[in-house]
């Protein structure tokens, strides 16, 4: 009689090879993004050959990367053995709305993966390793980088665009009087709120680099004549007498003291009555999946800085004199988190 050798459940070490096979699938779907796949899609399903002779690419190649990626529901492959597009990779496609292919792209430069290359000593050290890295900041590198800072920072842009609609649904601005935007770019969240309460002000606080293409996208918003401008750092004085100061993506860029400082110097700006809104990933108490973890650990490496919890949100704000009253969940991966003056 024959033995059989005990079958072994490998099932977790098969489930822990996918995870670690992650940045194959990264890889893959850059290389798509920067061939520009998906809009060559676009207008319907075409065969494996049409689309490399269209993307300047390999057709054999090509097949395999679209059957690699299909398997991930970005792309489908139909019973005929054409391609086409689906949710996900219509969002790979340049100028859709919230399209991520910016950020697709960022994901396979080499200058970024250099970077990750050195989470180990992030995590041995507990310090931020682009600063030894660059032997500068990151502000200062991307000053000494504009090709990878315009990369980098479209990358971000679309996804901080890509929030704008889930955050106006979720909380409404139109009680305000006047609402500063702190650091706030080009000032397109700022633009969505002024176009969802007619009878609000606008204050766009940045650097006058940062603020230089505002006027013409408050012009073609229609919201421009309640616009005002107002240049200064990130840790500067903030224009008085609002009564809302929006920072968005803001703080979890800060240390814990220049947090701080940021979030007083709003306290000492703020109307009587005023609210602060901390735009922000809210980190779950019991470590479930969350974008907002992935992006914690991306501010370990680059910036030495955080994502929080509520909890932690709560104490950050009482050090600046603020109790936090609620956080507004959205349909995007953050949350409005709202204070008001102790």
């Amino acid at each position: 009689m024959t033995v059989l050798p005990e079958v072994r459940d490998q099932s977790d070490s098969y489930a822990l090879l996918r995870l670690i096979q992650g940045a194959v699938i990264t890889q893959a779907i850059s290389v798509a993004a920067r061939l520009g796949i998906a809009d060559v899609l676009a207008d319907g399903p075409l065969p494996v050959e049409d689309i490399a002779a269209r993307a300047g690419s390999d057709a054999e190649a090509t097949h395999r990367l679209l059957r690699a990626l299909t398997g991930h529901r970005v792309f489908a492959v139909r019973p005929d053995g054409r391609y086409e597009n689906t949710p996900l990779s219509d969002k790979l496609r340049e100028g859709v709305t919230d399209s991520l292919r910016g950020f697709a792209l960022l994901m396979n430069h080499p200058t970024l993966w250099e970077e990750w290359g050195h989470l180990d000593a992030t995590v041995e050290s507990g310090e931020a390793n682009l600063p030894k890295l660059r032997g500068m900041g990151a502000l200062d590198f991307f000053h000494s980088d504009p090709a990878y800072a315009a990369v980098f920072f479209r990358a971000f842009g679309e996804l901080s665009a890509s929030e704008t609609e889930p955050i106006l649904a979720a909380y409404d601005f139109s009680p305000f009087a006047t609402v500063v935007d702190v650091i706030a770019g080009r000032g397109n969240l700022l633009a969505g709120i002024l176009r969802q309460a007619p009878d609000t002000k606008g204050i766009l606080y940045d650097s006058e680099v940062a603020t230089v293409d505002s006027p013409a996208l408050f012009e073609a918003a229609g919201v421009a004549d309640r616009l005002t401008i107002a240049h200064g750092g990130y840790l500067g004085e903030l224009p008085a007498g609002a009564d809302a100061y929006v920072f968005k993506h803001i703080i979890h860029d800060f240390s814990e003291a220049d947090a701080v400082t940021a979030l007083r110097n709003a306290r000492e700006a703020i109307a009587p009555g005023g609210k602060l809104l901390v735009i922000e990933y809210v980190l779950p108490e019991n470590n479930e999946d969350h974008l907002g973890h992935t992006i914690d650990l991306w501010l370990m490496l680059m910036l030495g800085a955080r994502e929080r919890t509520l909890a932690q949100y709560t104490d950050l704000f009482a050090k600046a004199g603020f109790t936090l009253t609620r956080a507004v969940p959205t349909t995007a991966p953050l949350s409005v988190i709202e204070a008001v003056p102790a």
